[in-house]
């Protein structure tokens, strides 16, 4: 009996020296997002996919495409071309506590570097530092000189 009380302490001591922190699981997934807005400047739509979880759901104008395939296919015709339509970058990043899910939040900018909109992205961690999107949707820039 006292063995198994010592290895479930030395196994609690391993778990918790090898947790990462929030802030640390925060860094991974900008630059995650970091790196897979990059796909769009690299021009690179293989790269761009390998970021998609399977079962991955992007919204746009309402309309919602499902599963990795669906929204890589879609997203061909951003990739065409020898500049891209448009960029973003991460501004807000926020990991549950758990570090099973996290958001992405930032700007989306047109070619000549204007605001145009805003990305919102949910990830999943899949373990060893590697996180994939599972949820996006980005909504237009707000007119705010009104």
């Amino acid at each position: 009996m006292t063995r198994w009380i010592l290895c479930a302490v030395l196994l609690s001591l391993v778990r918790s020296a090898s947790a990462e922190t929030n802030a640390e699981l925060k860094e991974q997934v900008r630059k995650t997002e970091t790196a897979f807005a990059k796909t769009m400047a690299d021009r690179d739509p293989v790269a761009f996919a390998s970021f998609l979880a399977k079962e991955t759901i992007f919204m746009s104008n309402g309309r919602a495409t499902r599963g990795s395939k669906e929204v890589a296919d879609r997203w061909k015709k951003f990739f065409e071309g020898p500049q891209p339509p448009f960029s973003w970058e991460p501004e807000f990043v926020e990991v549950l506590d758990s570090g099973t899910l996290a958001m992405s939040s930032g700007p989306v900018r047109d070619p000549s570097g204007k605001r145009v909109g805003t990305f919102n992205s949910v990830w999943k961690h899949e373990g060893k530092g590697k996180w994939k999107i599972v949820l996006d949707n980005g909504c237009p820039a707000c007119n705010c000189d009104k």
